[in-house]
């Protein structure tokens, strides 16, 4: 897919900027050309080395690879299950499937990979002018992971405080034909623990939304006929990503 990214010509920033700002959060629809989104969405579903990502205790990343997800038992992946959600019970925790997209791109992974011409293409002069015209930041790189979430995979409240870089968040939604029961909502939470609101996984369009602000993955129903797919990252004003 090489090229292959650009934005849908029809979109401008600038219709999105006022939602933005009075709300904190925006929804942009149809954000890739469609066969472009088409393309991404089956990469994703079924060419795409996931790694298993869950909390630790103090709140950091675990991220077994597949190699190492390969090798470890049912018992320590049970085990590792029971913790996490026991921790989801009284605190923040996470448990999905991921692909580190700026990880593996900085560290010349899976060499020809789809997903490193979308690290680009989020890296690119247009995206980024994109995205800073409609959140107002200033914005120099992007950050980027693909997440899987199957049946009960979740991400508990948070609000992505305390790296001050990060000047906003987004998810790229690639998720087709999905019910709104089957769960794996994105959900934004009031002071009084009310849901101020939610949206539900939908193909290719992009939330982007203010930091620091309360939010939450609903988990996905046990009945869920099909993964919750999509890009996450935060849009950032450090210095741009470059080889360690």
């Amino acid at each position: 897919m090489s090229g292959a990214f650009r934005l849908n010509p029809a979109l401008r920033a600038a219709d999105y900027a006022a939602a933005y700002a009075r709300d904190g959060f925006v929804q942009v629809e149809g954000l890739l050309p469609d066969d472009v989104a088409e393309a991404l969405a089956s990469v994703l579903e079924r060419g795409t080395p996931w790694s298993l990502a869950h909390s630790d205790a103090a709140g950091g990343s675990v991220m077994l690879d597949p190699a190492t997800l390969a090798r470890t038992g049912q018992d320590d992946l049970r085990a590792r299950l029971t913790e996490v959600l026991q921790r989801a019970s009284g605190g923040f925790a996470y448990l999905y499937m991921v692909y580190p997209m700026i990880e593996a791109y900085l560290a010349g992974r899976d060499p020809g990979h789809p997903l490193h011409d979308l690290t680009e293409f989020l890296n690119s002069p247009e995206f980024i002018a994109f995205g800073a015209e409609v959140t107002g930041e200033t914005v120099v790189k992007v950050d980027a992971q693909a997440t899987l979430y199957r049946r009960g995979d979740f991400l508990t409240r948070h609000d992505d405080r305390g790296v001050g870089e990060r000047r906003a968040a987004y998810t790229l939604s690639l998720t087709q034909g999905w019910r709104p029961d089957w769960g794996g909502q994105l959900l934004f939470h009031g002071d009084g623990g009310d849901v101020t609101r939610g949206f539900a996984p939908r193909f290719n369009v992009l939330t982007l939304f203010k930091t620091p602000l309360w939010h939450s993955v609903a988990p996905v129903a046990p009945y869920a006929a099909r993964p919750r797919l999509t890009v996450t990252g935060w849009l950032r004003d450090d210095p741009p990503h470059s080889p360690s």
